[in-house]
């Protein structure tokens, strides 16, 4: 497969995906504190960011199942159906926390890198530690 297609791709969509996320206001903590605080001053405004992004999943996923194969690759790389499992419930409970008293969530903490805020780069530094400590240490007690 075409290997130059590919990255471009990739940019492409990372590039429309953090531009979204900009323009939606989700690289604002204080305003997806806001989204998650249902019980005091709420702001619906990302639950439009949320229905828009469902709409255009689905639409893709629609077009995915018509596809025998990506345009450049040679098999989808979907991932496996799996159970709901403590280690699920418990992660999504943990990921909740975070993303609640930080008001990121990867994708918008990675974009926000452009923002050159040293808390931004805090965040994302101990995300990804936290990632390489479950990869390092739990995983392998669990696994």
């Amino acid at each position: 497969m075409n290997r130059f297609a590919q990255v471009i791709t990739a940019l492409a969509a990372g590039t429309v995906f953090g531009l979204g996320l900009a323009m939606s206001g989700m690289l604002d903590p204080a305003r997806v504190r806001g989204f998650l605080d249902l019980f005091g001053a709420w702001d619906p405004s990302l639950a439009f960011v949320l229905g828009g992004a469902v709409m255009v999943a689905l639409v893709g996923m629609a077009v995915l199942k018509r596809l025998r194969r990506p345009v450049f690759d040679e098999q989808f790389h979907l991932p496996a159906t799996s159970p709901v499992d403590r280690r699920l419930v418990l992660g999504s409970a943990i990921f909740g926390v975070g993303w609640g008293m930080a008001g990121f969530c990867p994708g918008p903490a990675l974009a926000s890198l452009s923002l050159g805020l040293a808390p931004v780069a805090l965040f994302v530094v101990a995300m990804l530690a936290g990632m390489t400590l479950h990869d390092r240490v739990w995983s392998r007690r669990m696994g």
